[in-house]
């Protein structure tokens, strides 16, 4: 194939930890059989070399947290064919919509020397508020084979593979005991995406909901669970108010067990 008949890949940041672009990093050998078909043409997190123009993929990461940062993502927008948001940052608002809850201003000054140098949003909001989205990959960070399907979808223009069950499916595959039944662990298993090859859980540890509330969760019968378990109003509110925290489902469920 000619190099220059190549789709062109960008990769954007916004307010993240730029995890899931080391995920996308760590496709390794995977990564370069891409770029044989690819051309990496905005990937500042792995190399320097910028080619301008329209990009026919454009995967973000991280959330809108900046008047800037509303106003750039409209501009990337324009340029890509296809744009796909990965990661709990860019698909939710990530760990920092915690600032939804509370006085932005607050955290400010109980951060920083001096706040009033910075410029920020009231809220952290995924992108999808503000533009169209043409796919979104979750997962803090993403899990790197589900991107290197979205990507190969792409390629083929087909329809993407990626799990819509329940951490819980994954446990049962690996045969792991429910660590709710077992030892009256607190789990957000039964209404989290897969993807994370039921990693906590696998170590008799709750799943953390690194991968965001599932297709119609049931978050308020897991809820009245917890509270059988011994679990407390703000050990329930805590719970749903992690890298998800203003996904919908998760946001709705919190806001219920709020003093």
């Amino acid at each position: 194939m000619n190099r220059n008949k190549k789709p062109k890949l960008a990769v954007w940041k916004f307010a993240s930890c730029d995890g899931c672009q080391l995920s996308l990093l760590d496709c390794e050998d995977a990564l370069l059989d891409f770029a044989e078909v690819i051309q990496i043409a905005n990937f500042p997190e792995a190399s320097r070399a910028v080619i301008h123009g329209k990009y026919d993929i454009s995967l973000v990461e991280g959330s809108i947290t900046t008047s800037h940062d509303a106003e750039r993502i409209h501009k990337i927008r324009r340029q890509s064919k296809f744009l796909m948001t990965i990661g709990a940052c860019a698909t939710s608002g990530g760990i920092q919509a915690l600032r939804n809850f509370a006085d932005v201003t607050r955290f400010n000054a109980i951060v920083y020397a001096h706040p009033e140098y910075i410029s920020t949003l009231n809220k952290s909001t995924p992108i999808r508020d503000h533009i169209y989205v043409d796919f979104e990959l979750h997962g803090c960070p993403i899990n790197k084979l589900q991107l290197v399907e979205v990507c190969s979808a792409f390629l083929h223009g087909r329809k993407p593979v990626v799990p819509t069950h329940s951490v819980c499916m994954d446990c049962k595959r690996k045969g792991n005991p429910c660590v709710m039944v077992a030892h009256q662990t607190p789990c957000l298993g039964p209404v989290t995406h897969a993807g994370c090859n039921a990693l906590c859980p696998s170590y008799n540890r709750g799943c953390f909901g690194c991968f965001g509330p599932k297709e119609t969760p049931k978050t308020s019968s897991l809820a009245k669970k917890w509270q059988d378990l011994g679990a407390s109003n703000d050990e329930i509110m805590r719970a749903f108010r992690g890298f998800y925290s203003y996904a919908e489902p998760f946001r709705k469920e919190s806001e219920m067990y709020e003093d």
